[in-house]
């Protein structure tokens, strides 16, 4: 049997149609695809939304893609799970449906892999193929119907013999594995457990794997040569040109995207620059894409709370920064998200940058209406985290007030601080903080459910979107659509934390409205790192420990099981 081989181009403007004139070309192997690698690295099915694959473990630029039936059947099940590997699943079977929608071929064609798909622009063809059930009767060889992986080795077995123009049925008997008649076909599989079973059948598999682009966090840390970092030190300023020249293989720079900076041979004491003693963090630039050159932090003085990370010097400068009319911070819980942003947006109303705060949580909208009470009433648990930031915010002023006031000698400041001491500290403490955070909520914060978002228009408002993982595209599409003149959005949510039926890792509003704010100059990112969750010592150990548990979980996850 002939046909073209194709070039695997992944990321394509797709149209795919059957091949028309299919030649010889029997030296290039055929791969047979098995759902653990559809599962680990999607991409390997063509879409024109997809990346081109980095640094690919096996040169796929001229090759027939062959995927059973069953590794359809598989991916279908894997849809019933809340996982990343039904992220997967979901992102395959949609490709799939893409390219073999209303290409029609007849049954023997299918079992004969005599109708393939072709990927326009590119000479890679990819093909379903049903299992031919006579070949059972052909081969020492007989897997159940729910042994997938012996049903991958049977598809393969039946591919080896359409290879060598053998009949596929009950006069044609293969014996010793020895005796294949050709090993053009490989398995590409990351399953040890098929990968040795196929061994036994004589027939070829591979791992499969490639380098995985980093998604765009807004920040990029990087180690660059001493002399770009004592450039940057004493001029605060790096054009762009220099910093490609100076590091040629990192990516294009985008619009607002910080870069934190430290210098290859660790030295960072040049030019007087200490990282135990950096208050301003000055080894933080921004990539201001109107002067084409990465900046100092310009902002981050006037954030009324004390910065203890690069991943708060970073969201700091972005909420205070005038130019942003939004910010998307992302990262685990714990890291200040929401609280940086509720005292942001009250001490910017009390500086008069804004007329109000409206707070948009992600809530049960099903629920919402059933619940008693006014609309305050009914949101009111949905506020909660917003309020206990704005309790905490006042716990830490009280704090820092009295530390200052123990250090005054004259004048009867002793006293007073004693005096203060003692009224926080006499069981009134927690009504008075219950009372100031209700009464500044009710002078600048206010909260609307999502469903009566649309046609709202935010202008001189500050609106924090809490939690946006948890909303859809279409929620999110209306929300980020609310910014009025004057106004500012702050969009958080942690990736990691999706509470949604239905939503996952690639769906959800956060990542909907990261590709839509993508590299506008009125638009931040911010992402916290894990190292920069601020939390007690004990929350620390038991989310190190479970991710340690999570981490030897993925060594060993049974994929295709």
């Amino acid at each position: 049997m002939s046909r073209e081989q194709p070039i695997y181009v992944i990321n394509t403007s797709t149209v795919v149609n059957f091949v028309d004139s299919i030649p010889d070309e029997r030296a290039k192997p055929i791969y047979v695809i098995d759902a653990s690698v559809i599962v680990d690295y999607v991409d390997i099915i063509p879409d024109e939304s997809a990346t081109q694959p980095d640094e690919p473990s096996i040169d796929l630029s001229d090759a027939h893609l062959v995927i059973p039936t069953t590794v359809v059947e598989e991916l279908s099940k894997f849809k019933a799970e809340n996982s990343e590997r039904e992220e997967a699943a979901n992102i395959a079977l949609e490709r799939l449906r893409k390219i073999f929608e209303g290409k029609i071929c007849s049954m023997d064609e299918a079992y004969r892999l005599e109708a393939p798909v072709k990927v326009a622009n590119g000479n890679q063809t990819i093909s379903i193929l049903p299992v031919h059930k006579n070949f059972k009767e052909s081969v020492p060889f007989c897997p159940s119907d729910d042994d997938t992986d012996g049903q991958i080795m049977l598809a393969a077995l039946t591919i080896v013999f359409l290879e060598a123009d053998q009949e596929i049925d009950g006069s044609v008997k293969l014996g010793m594995a020895n005796n294949l008649p050709t090993n053009n076909v490989v398995i590409l599989t990351n399953d040890d457990g098929l990968a040795i079973r196929a061994s036994g059948l004589g027939l070829l598999t591979s791992r499969y794997s490639y380098k995985v682009p980093e998604p765009y966090t807004g920040r990029r840390d990087i180690v660059v040569p001493p002399e770009l970092f004592k450039e940057f030190l004493s001029t605060r300023r790096i054009e762009r040109n220099y910093f490609e020249k100076m590091m040629p293989k990192e990516r294009t720079l985008v619009a607002n995207e910080f870069i934190v900076m430290s210098p290859e041979d660790q030295n960072y004491n040049v030019c007087g620059f200490d990282p135990d003693n950096n208050p301003h963090f000055k080894h933080i630039g921004r990539y201001d894409a109107t002067e084409d050159a990465i900046v100092p932090l310009q902002y981050i003085e006037r954030f009324p709370l004390i910065i203890r990370n690069a991943g708060q010097a970073i969201y700091a400068e972005a909420l205070e920064n005038p130019d942003f009319s939004a910010v998307i911070c992302t990262g685990p819980a714990g890291s200040g998200k929401t609280f940086m942003a509720a005292v942001y947006g009250y001490k910017a109303c009390n500086r008069g940058l804004f007329m109000g705060i409206k707070v948009i949580p992600c809530e049960n909208r099903s629920k919402i209406g059933a619940l008693p009470g006014d609309l305050d009433e009914k949101m009111d648990p949905e506020v909660q985290p917003i309020k206990n930031a704005l309790r905490n915010y006042l716990i830490m002023e009280h704090d820092k007030a009295q530390k200052d006031s123990d250090t005054l000698k004259e004048d009867g400041s002793q006293k007073k601080s004693r005096k203060r001491k003692e009224s926080f500290g006499n069981g009134s403490a927690e009504k008075w903080l219950k009372e100031r955070v209700e009464m500044i909520w009710k002078d600048w914060f206010s909260s609307t459910p999502i469903e009566h978002g649309r046609g709202l228009d935010f202008t001189r408002v500050l609106a924090i979107y809490d939690e946006f993982q948890d909303q859809d595209s279409d929620q999110a599409d209306t929300l980020i659509k609310r910014i009025g003149e004057g106004g500012k959005m702050i969009i958080t949510g942690d990736i990691n934390q999706i509470h949604t039926p239905y939503l996952s890792k690639s769906n959800n509003g956060l990542v909907y409205a990261a590709e839509q704010l993508y590299d506008i100059e009125m638009v931040a990112s911010v992402c916290f790192t894990e190292d920069e969750v601020v939390r007690h010592p004990l929350v620390k150990l038991i989310t190190q420990r479970q991710k340690a548990a999570m981490r030897k979980a993925k060594k060993n996850p049974n994929r295709t099981k």
